[in-house]
């Protein structure tokens, strides 16, 4: 067989298991997933997804009904009940809550995934204007308040490398797109302890984020609200948000000690 079409074979199985992964990872942290779920989780087509949830089905990993699929116990046996992210997630979740009863706006949980913020746990605040964040969702990290915080834990060299070298893509007219201006707002995130995106991933919308130290010191997770910029200064984040997601943080980094004690 001819090495070019034996690479682009491989490539392909790669991406395809790549893609299966995200999606049995994805259960980790859902009791149930639809076609568009998993899709959306993994960054696979809705066929592709489809065709993986098929299979999971086919050798009992997960069970389907209508349009949801639920995972099975052999599923859980490959260790995810007690996966970190999961952990974590469990972890989190009541601190989320008190931060968001709080502030009375969503606060959530994610952890960085390759290039990308990872959401793992979500406290939801009702309000008529979704800021699009949700548990399993990836946003991209050079633009988002709680990504610069999460890459912050690393060197230049790293972070551009996950950066890449050309422009990156324009999410709204304030992204910033050079790699150079976005390690520097990473660089000042790192400095002062938390980082602010104000309508960079879409119009209308800000972010704060903070990170959550592991028992070594180092960032092991982001807390983060979002709000309408309708709703929400950003002074606001500053004076009155940032507070109480450092407390957040804080009590979340307490309990990841008591955890490993």
């Amino acid at each position: 067989m001819p090495e070019k079409v034996q690479h682009a074979r491989k490539a392909e199985g790669m991406g395809g298991l790549a893609k299966g992964l995200a999606i049995i990872e994805a259960f980790s942290i859902r009791d149930v997933m639809t076609v568009a779920d998993a899709a959306r989780a993994s960054g696979a087509t809705r066929a592709a997804a489809r065709r993986c949830l098929l299979t999971l089905a086919e050798l009992g990993y997960v069970e389907h009904s209508g349009h949801e699929f639920r995972p099975l116990s052999r599923l859980r046996g490959l260790g995810m009940a007690s996966s970190k992210r999961e952990q974590l997630a469990r972890l989190a979740q009541p601190i989320l809550e008190h931060g968001r009863d709080e502030l009375e706006e969503s606060v959530s949980l994610a952890v960085l995934d390759e290039d990308k913020a990872f959401f793992i746990a979500r406290a939801e605040a009702e309000h008529i204007v979704s800021t699009g964040v949700r548990i399993g969702a990836h946003l991209p990290a050079y633009c988002s308040a709680t990504g610069r915080v999460l890459l912050g834990q690393f060197g230049d060299k790293e972070i551009m490398g996950r950066l890449g070298k050309g422009p990156l893509p324009r999410r709204s007219a304030r992204t910033l797109t050079d790699p150079a201006d976005i390690l520097a707002e990473i660089h000042t995130a790192h400095e002062k302890g938390y980082a602010i995106s104000d309508e960079e991933l879409a119009l209308g919308i800000r972010a704060l984020a903070v990170p959550v130290a592991g028992v070594n010191g180092e960032i092991v997770a982001a807390v983060s609200v979002s709000a309408a910029s309708a709703r929400v200064r950003t002074s606001d984040l500053r004076k009155r948000f940032l507070p109480v997601l450092q407390k957040c943080a804080k009590t979340l980094h307490g309990a990841i000690e008591d955890c490993r004690s």
